[in-house]
């Protein structure tokens, strides 16, 4: 039932739709998850149709509410939640839902149930939900895996280079909707972008070109990604630039590029040398 989980403002007539998931969160390494749906309702023109309700599924003392005040005034008050998108197939090719969330603090099951109906009352064939991790990988990788609800999904993917997932441990709630997906027989895939540790802050648009390519290529929607193309060469130049001064962390890129544990799963090695990505974007 969607009436205490989602609030439905109108729903798109659609044609075999294909359902893309990010979260912020504890699966949004270097920004990927959010960062490819915000690219996603950007470029194709995503028209919101659908919230989540935020008292079912956030602590608001865990993500709190942003005020917006004015002379002392309060202008706008917005809650942690959700919100799903839709794309027209005019646009992009193909009917898509984009759905960008906070992952929940509560009722993981619950938020699963909701989003596989509205799946259902919009006739969604596949749900990709997108997670990004930090791994002992290069900036110069462009490494997915993924958990899948079928074989044939796993040869697909396989067949574009993406790894199968060998793991077990704490999951995101990507997990939790791969679950209640294969109940429902209904096709899923966790996809996830393997982020190399020694960079934080904003976006790896690098990754994030590769992933749009793969999404718009295998899901048969189009999406340009030279804007995204652009940003990582001019970055990638830079963070060359900082390895090139740097011995330590040259030293530590050279172990990683002898490494044979890469996309393993494993925990990432903790480091002091870290490039902030963030400080390149700084105003001069």
């Amino acid at each position: 039932m969607l009436h205490d989980a989602i609030q439905l403002d109108n729903l798109p007539s659609t044609e075999d739709p294909l359902l893309i998931a990010g979260f912020e969160g504890w699966g949004n390494a270097l920004d990927i998850s959010r960062g490819m749906v915000d690219y996603l309702i950007e470029k194709l023109k995503g028209k919101s149709f659908a919230t989540i309700s935020p008292d079912l599924f956030y602590r608001f003392d865990e993500h709190r509410p942003v005020a917006e005040i004015e002379e002392g005034i309060l202008k706008n008050l917005t809650p942690p939640g959700g919100r799903f998108f839709y794309v027209n197939r005019e646009v992009s090719g193909k009917d898509l839902i984009v759905l960008k969330a906070t992952e929940p603090n509560l009722r993981w099951m619950r938020f699963a149930e909701a989003v596989l109906d509205l799946c259902h009352k919009t006739r969604v064939k596949l749900i990709i939900c997108i997670g990004s991790m930090y791994d002992n990988v290069l900036h110069t990788d462009a490494m997915l895996s993924a958990a899948v609800s079928s074989n044939d999904l796993l040869d697909q993917l396989k067949n574009r280079k993406v790894l199968a997932v060998n793991y077990k441990g704490p999951t995101a709630v990507h997990s939790t909707l791969l679950s209640e997906a294969i109940k429902r027989g209904i096709p899923c895939v966790s996809l996830w972008c393997h982020c190399p540790f020694y960079l934080q802050g904003t976006t790896h648009f690098g990754l994030l070109s590769h992933l749009g390519s793969l999404l718009s290529s295998w899901g048969g929607f189009t999406l340009d990604t030279q804007e995204l193309d652009r940003t990582w060469k001019d970055l990638s130049k830079q963070i060359q630039g900082i390895i090139e001064k740097n011995p330590e962390l040259q030293s530590m890129i050279n172990d990683l590029r002898k490494s044979k544990i890469k996309g393993s799963w494993e925990e990432a090695k903790k480091s002091d040398k870290v490039i902030h990505l963030e400080e390149f974007f700084k105003p001069k």
